[in-house]
């Protein structure tokens, strides 16, 4: 009785996915097919669900309440967090020369697998990885790693927060190596630090083959911030990497979250004394050779001498092999903050405004011939991971949804297609200020903590409502409303 129950709650819970993806197409019975022996079955189960259709948010409630009251079942959320593993190759090793290592939760019979790269900045001298050591250190040493880790927006295991990626093998690669995860090089007495993340991603992908990732279908490296740039700078060589082992069937595409950076001007220029005021091209500059930074083969040939262009998104893109959907918010506050322009709260001046939205309008340039993309226009960093992030939402499509139609615009061999038609893959804010969408997550106060809608913001940072009415010429109210509707 308790495997039946378990049985069903999986039903529920797979059609119940489809349901969340877009509205289901009704399906006629289908017989049982017959195994073979030692044969894997593939279910397929002739229930009527158009009857929830109109109310999905209530029956996935309903079924998490199902999935609650069955011990067996709900006892297995134990099981649902990912454990830590240490390389077996001991010589690939954290900045500090303690084991690298990743996360791990198996989903046993899934042939998908999320690989994920942990963000975090970097430093690229002795005198900042000093100061990253003192102020940093879960970023450069395992010493004080936990046991477990608990998945949260797409890597999470609750169909309800992860719709169509919730039943995978979750991999999480803490970001121990202050290299964009590109570095190559062991700990020396001059250095004092290892910088070894590209090794660490080869290491990782070797070892999860023997964990059952030699029979997946497919591998989604994805990663957030410094970890979406990683992704862009590692996607091509993982999938050389499976083929040169002789594992052709693994398909392998990208997903990169936040690290689409620009190498442009900065709003005030300072020295590059720390890593947050450096102006991006000066850092990987200086990082590239204190890590002995790899990059793609393509890339470096399109830029011999100068491969720190190679960090840079629409640079780097192009000469990319493997497919990658990019997501992007148009006013990155990581981006803001090595440009030089701090929110601090105190009303803007004009000059900040108009580099902010130059910024967004230099991001949608870049971004315009990407394929698959997603680019709200809110002032974030990061959000793959985020419990919020089917919350977000470019032009009625929300993120999980254009992931998925974007899963569905690849034939089984991994040839793409286009995708359904209603699925789009494409999908940027045309609106021309911070938080012109009305789905873009809460902003807060600083100092009050308090949440503040989008005219609060715009006010807030300085914006001047009947200066701006005036040079669009319309009534302050009418602007005041366009601008809290998103339009």
């Amino acid at each position: 009785k308790e495997t039946c129950n378990c049985l069903l709650l999986y039903l529920l819970l797979s059609r119940a996915r489809r349901l969340r993806g877009g509205r289901a197409q009704p399906r006629r019975a289908q017989p049982l097919p017959q195994p073979r022996d030692g044969a894997e079955v593939t279910e397929s189960f002739p229930l009527d669900f158009t009857a929830v259709e109109g109310n999905v948010d209530s029956f996935m409630a309903q079924v998490k309440n199902l999935a609650q009251s069955l011990y067996p079942c709900s006892a297995q959320k134990l099981d649902q967090d990912m454990k830590l593993r240490f390389l077996g190759n001991v010589s690939v090793t954290c900045n500090d020369g303690t084991p690298a290592g990743y996360y791990l939760r198996e989903s046993k019979g899934s042939k998908r697998w999320l690989v994920f790269l942990e963000g975090g900045w970097y430093c690229f001298s002795k005198e900042n990885c000093d100061s990253r050591y003192e102020t940093m250190r879960r970023l450069m040493s395992s010493t004080k790693w936990p046991q477990t880790k608990t998945g949260t927006g797409i890597l999470s295991p609750q169909p309800e927060e992860n719709p169509h990626w919730w039943n995978a093998n979750m991999v999480f690669v803490p970001y121990c190596s202050s290299d964009v995860w590109s570095g190559a090089s062991p700990k020396t007495d001059q250095s004092g630090y290892a910088f070894m993340g590209s090794l660490i991603i080869r290491e990782v992908v070797k070892e999860l083959l023997a964990q059952g990732l030699d029979t997946a279908k497919l591998l989604l490296l994805a990663g957030s911030s410094a970890g979406g740039t990683g992704v862009l700078l590692s996607v091509d060589r993982v999938a050389e990497q499976l083929e040169e082992l002789g594992h052709t069937n693994v398909q392998v595409r990208g997903l990169s979250d936040s690290g689409w950076f620009l190498d442009n001007k900065q709003y005030r220029c300072t020295d590059c004394s720390d890593t947050i005021s450096c102006a991006p091209t000066e850092a990987i500059r200086r990082g590239i050779r204190y890590w002995n930074g790899v990059v793609p083969e393509r890339c470096r040939e399109a830029h011999e001498g100068e491969e720190w262009n190679c960090f840079f998104g629409y640079k780097l893109y192009p000469t990319l092999t493997s497919p990658v959907f990019v997501v992007q918010w148009l006013f990155d506050e990581a981006q803001l903050t090595v440009d030089n322009v701090h929110l601090t709260g105190q009303p803007m001046q004009e000059g900040q405004w108009r580099y902010i939205q130059n910024l967004g309008n230099e991001l949608r340039s870049t971004l315009k011939d990407v394929p698959a993309m997603f680019a709200p226009a809110c002032l974030s960093h990061e959000v793959i991971t985020r419990s919020y992030w089917m919350d977000i939402q470019v032009k009625g499509t929300s993120l999980p949804r254009a992931l998925q139609c974007w899963d569905r615009s690849f034939h089984d061999d991994g040839r793409s297609k286009s995708p359904p038609k209603g699925c789009p893959v494409h999908l940027m804010d045309s609106c021309p200020w911070p938080h012109c969408n009305p789905t873009c997550p809460t902003i807060r106060d600083q100092y009050t903590g308090q949440e503040m809608n989008v005219v609060q913001f715009l006010m807030h940072m300085g914006f001047d409502v009947q200066k701006m009415a005036q040079q669009q010429g319309m009534e302050p109210g009418k602007l005041l409303g366009m601008l809290s509707s998103g339009s």
